[in-house]
Order: C-alpha cells, then structure tokens, then sequence
C-alpha cells in the first residue's frame, strides 16, 4: 500500500487539508474533526482502495483503514497542523461535544494505559506461580514501573486535554505536577493524620490526593482554556513572555487546588460509589449491556466514551467490574463470529478475510471483523451480540473484576489477576469462552453463504417459473456477467460495498435497471447511485480507478435528483478510450445497502443484453 497516495487521496476527498480542524487515530480508525463535514465525499472515500468504511458519529468523521492505520495518520500529518489554534464555529450537538472530547483526551494515551496494565498482568502471573516474591528487588522495580503510567496519569491527561482543549501542553502538564508534587502529598498526608486544616491565603484546600485521579485535571486544563486567552490579553506585549504563563498557573493553580481539584475528587468518588451500589444490587446488568451491545457502540465510534468509566473505576476502587468484563465478552464474540463464518463459507476470499479478522477480533481489535464481516453479512453480528450478551451477563453474575486494563481480549485475560487470587481470572476466561462458545453455535445456526443461497433452484409452476416477493434489478449494460470475485479490487471483491455482480461491458452506455431516483453522482462522472422505488440502492461503477480519469470519456444523461424509469439512459462512457488509456472497464453492479435486505440473487451469468434480469433483491 503506498501509503503517501492514500492519505492525499484521502485529504482530497474529505474536503482538502483546509477543512481539517484536527486528527488523531486508533487502533484501525483516522478520527478527524472536519470544519465542513457536507464537503466530504463519502461514497468517494468508500470506493477508495485502502478505505474500509466511513463512520460519521460522535462528532468524529471516522474513516477505517485498519492496522495501516499508523503509517497513513503519519503522510496526512506531514500535510495538516494537528494542533491548529484556529477556532471555528462549532454548531455539534451537546452530546456528540462530549464524546468527541472525551474520544479525544483517552485515546492518545491508551497505549501507556494498556503497557502498565499488561506489564501488572505480567507482574502478577510471575508472583502467582513463585518466580518473583513481593519482597524481591525484581518485583519492586517492575512494579513502580508498572505504577508509573497511573501515578502520573494526570500529567499524560495534562497533555491530551491540553491538545484538545487547544491550550499551552507544557503549562497544563504544570498543572499535573502540581497535584501530584511530592511536597503537596505530604502536606495532605500530615493534615490527615493531625486533623488541621489546609489552607492558601485563607481559603481552604480539601486534604485529597490526586495520583491516578481523572476527572480533577481534565477540569484543570479545561479551565485553563479560558483563563489562558484572557492571560495573553490583558499582558503587555514587553512582558508577555513572562506575565502571561505566571497569570495562568496563578490562577488556574489556586483553582484547581481549591475548587477543580476537589470537584472532580467528588466526582470520581461519585461515580465508584454509584458502580458500588450498582454492584450490589444487580451486577449483572451494565455486563450484559455492554456485552451485547458494544458492536453498536463501535460501529457508531462512540465505545470511547465507556473508556475513561472504566479507568475512573480502577483508580478510585481498585478495579473495574462492570466496563472491561463485559467489553472482553464482546470482543472474543465478534472475532468468534467471523471465525464462524470462515468455517461455513465455501468462498475461499471471504474464508480468508474471516479468519484473519477473527484472529484479531479474539486479540481485542475488532474493527476488521466487524466492518469486514459481521456487519457485512448481518446475521455474524447477530451471534456476536448475543454471544457477547450471555458472556456480559456470566461475567456480571460472577463479579469478575479487572484491575488493569488493556485492550479487552484474549491477550489481556492476565488483568484479571488481583486480590491475591487468580479468582477473577478463572472467571474472566470462563466468561470468555461462554461467549466464544454461544457466538459460534449461533453463528453456524444462523449464517448463510450468498453463494450458496444465489445456487438455490427457482421452483417451476405450470404457470412458469414461481416469483419470490423482491425487487428485480435489470441489467444496466450490455456484455458478459462475472462474479465481483473477478475484479481486482478488494473493495468489490470482497464485497465490503455490498453484494452484486460485475458486467464487462461490450456497449458505452449505462441504462436505468429500475423505476426509481438518481441518488449520487460524481464529478469524476465514473459511477451512480441510485434507489429504487423499494428502497434498493444501487451503485454502477464503470470500471475500476477510473476516477482517475477525472470524468474523461464519461458524461451523465440524468442529474441528481432526477426521477428515472426502467431502461432510461444514466450515463454514456468512450468504452475503447477508457481502455486504451489502460483501465479496466469491467463494472461492479452493487446493492450497497445490501445490510438491510434479506438475499442478493445472481440469476444469470454469461452473456446479457440491456433490461434483461440480472439481480433478485429479497427483503
């Protein structure tokens, strides 16, 4: 994969580097935040190779590549300002502010968080089976460098909120350091043994210690957004190099150790003392949630916000019994599922893409098989959700808790070493293969292969041949039919746009396959999208990179829009051109809304002239 050619395709389609606000990635996503998301091509962006689906949610716009992802974040880097201090209008929903700040903050330290809790997995397994005692050097220094990522967790926060809220990093991370400067802990640790009061200049500072804390330096650096604008006016400008950062820590300091800090102290303690009493009563319910669930969460970018829950667990109460358990469900379900349908395909590229996006589904990173297989076909995801259901609700009932995060899956099952006892742990694992177990069965049960169900006979009447309730999509071209198998494009071969067929076309020209409406057209006037009057959407698209060609040799006969019946001309195209010029003219015919529909039927192969029936669509 070139890897500089995709992020510039990519920065094109989205409206160019100039309607970038800000970009960060994860584990397979680009998370932008767009100034004009309407400018963004989103069926561009779905047919560009290397792209394998658009999210728009939370008030991200997510583009997922996969485990590339990092090499593409590092080539459209080079070309945007990731920490532009441009403010534009923000007209966001509430809600989707809110995840999008919190998406922002936790996910650029995730990989410190997931390195000390599987570092304290490592740790702990070494001490259960005697390699290490407690008392040893070994385990001593391992263990404070384990601590270290959550000890000084609000400095790393210091940081990601500094880049989120647009402010200065080095003040913020000032700010971190005061709440957890040595000489301040045993102030509070002095006042807490004698009783007496904590005060600056009068006004009273709560004894509260802020190592592994959350919520009180987020609050911190936010306010600093405000206080430091207001700083940098009211400085001279000959003394602003010095007045400026000494009127913000000033300020700001006092406020976070007066009220901020406290504030969020109360907070935290709210929430733990919240998921408690949550424990207590019914712990099986938030587990089974999140068990069943989180497939959603992640298809829609929003499982980020559950995150910074079950962190703020770990830190205030010691583990966390409610978020991660029923994430490792989901997880370990989704990469069954895949597995699954790897087993029962008989199409050897989608037996391929199953296996290795269950493998990873399995590990914790669930995007390949979610958006490659499990959403794709439908009835995965299915399983998945209720694999992951009865995983959660296991997990819950058990009480498992973890203590040290990572990133649910197999490969983090050590996190639920604690308490002196692998307790937890056996239950961790037992709850995971409940969840592998039941999402396997019922993903046998429930998984179809579409080329096995295509192959199904039509039943013959003595009236002809029997009609199933569907709608008919026509052929659009004249020439022979393949399967989309044949096309050198994974996009379509592996049918991650959606199920059809593919028509190498003898003739230029592209006809309407149904009643319906022009629903996307294109600049590079290469391909259509169309519905029909049954909500079938269909995209025809001639040739394959032909957007290169920048709309040579193709030209429109409808406009979008516009109102089309069966047969009517769509779309004209210079077929010897095209090839002349080295593409391939071969045409993928594709429901792209394949998800909400029951079948695709491919009922004809070989030759095929125009208005002949090509596609049976099944609700």
């Amino acid at each position: 994969m070139n890897y500089q050619e995709l992020s510039q395709q990519i920065l094109a389609l989205i409206g160019g580097k100039e309607n970038v606000q800000n970009v960060t990635h994860c584990a397979t996503r680009l998370r932008f935040n767009l100034v004009e998301e309407s400018v963004a091509d989103v069926e561009g962006l779905k047919e560009t190779k290397g792209v394998m689906g658009v999210v728009s949610k939370g008030g991200q716009f997510q583009i997922i590549i996969g485990s590339d992802v990092g090499n593409v974040f590092k080539e459209i880097a080079k070309e945007v300002d990731v920490k532009m201090d441009a403010q534009e209008k923000d007209d966001r929903k509430p809600l989707a502010k809110v995840i999008d700040t919190i998406t922002g903050i936790f996910t650029p330290i995730l990989p410190a968080i997931t390195a000390a809790g599987m570092l304290k997995a490592v740790l702990s397994v070494l001490v259960v089976f005697q390699v290490l005692t407690v008392e040893s050097q070994s385990y001593q220094i391992l263990n404070f460098m384990a601590d270290a990522a959550f000890y000084f967790l609000p400095i790393l926060l210091a940081a990601s909120s500094a880049q989120k809220f647009k402010t200065n990093m080095y003040l913020a991370m000032m700010l971190g350091g005061i709440l957890l400067h040595p000489n301040f802990v045993a102030m509070v640790n002095e006042v807490k043994e004698t009783g007496a009061g904590l005060h600056l200049f009068q006004l009273p500072i709560m004894p509260v210690s802020y190592s592994s804390s959350v919520i009180p330096i987020i609050l911190a650096v936010w306010c600093m957004s405000f206080v430091e604008p207001i700083a940098d006016k009211v400085s001279p400008k000959a003394i602003k190099f010095f007045s400026k950062p000494l009127i913000v820590i000033a300020v700001v300091g006092t406020l976070s150790l007066v009220v901020l800090g406290p504030l969020g102290y109360l907070v935290s303690d709210a929430i733990s003392n919240g998921i408690s009493t949550l424990e207590s009563v019914s712990p099986w319910i938030v587990p089974l949630l999140i068990g069943a669930f989180t497939p959603l969460f992640v298809a829609t970018g929003t499982h980020y916000g559950l995150v910074p829950i079950g962190i703020n667990n770990r830190m205030t109460i010691g583990y966390d019994s409610v978020i991660y358990p029923g994430m490792l469900a989901s997880n370990v379900s989704q990469g069954a599922a895949a597995i699954g349908v790897g087993l029962k395909t008989k199409d050897a590229t989608i037996k391929q893409l199953a296996f290795s996006a269950g493998l990873t589904g399995l590990f914790g990173i669930t995007e390949p098989a979610l958006y490659g297989v499990n959403l794709r076909f439908k009835t995965p995801l299915y399983a998945a959700m209720i694999g992951g259901g009865v995983g959660g609700l296991f997990m819950g009932m058990m009480r498992v808790k973890n203590f040290t995060g990572g990133s649910p899956g197999l490969l983090t099952l050590p996190s639920y070493i604690g308490d002196n006892s692998l307790s937890h742990f056996y239950m961790a694992c037992i709850g995971a293969a409940i969840a592998i177990a039941v999402t396997f069965i019922a993903t046998l049960v429930l998984y179809k292969d579409a080329a096995t169900v295509a192959a199904a006979p039509v039943e013959e009447t003595n009236e002809g041949t029997k009609e199933t309730d569907g709608t008919l999509v026509l052929s659009p071209l004249k020439g022979q039919v393949q399967t989309l198998r044949s096309i050198e494009d994974g996009m379509f071969s592996e049918e991650i746009l959606g199920q059809g067929v593919a028509i190498q076309p003898q003739e230029g020209k592209v006809v309407a396959p149904f009643d319906g409406t022009v629903t996307a057209i294109f600049d590079s006037k290469h391909a259509i999208g169309i519905t029909s009057d049954a909500g079938v959407e269909l995209l025809i698209h001639v040739g394959i990179d032909t957007v290169q060609l920048n709309g040579e040799g193709y030209e429109y006969a409808v406009a979008k829009d516009q109102r089309i019946t069966s047969g009517q001309d769509l779309l004209h195209f210079d077929l010897e051109g095209i090839q002349a010029k080295g593409y391939q003219t071969i045409t993928p015919v594709v429901v792209t809304n394949t998800n909400e529909m029951g079948d695709i039927l491919s009922t004809h192969e070989g030759p095929i002239h125009f208005s002949e029936e090509i596609i049976k669509v099944i609700k």
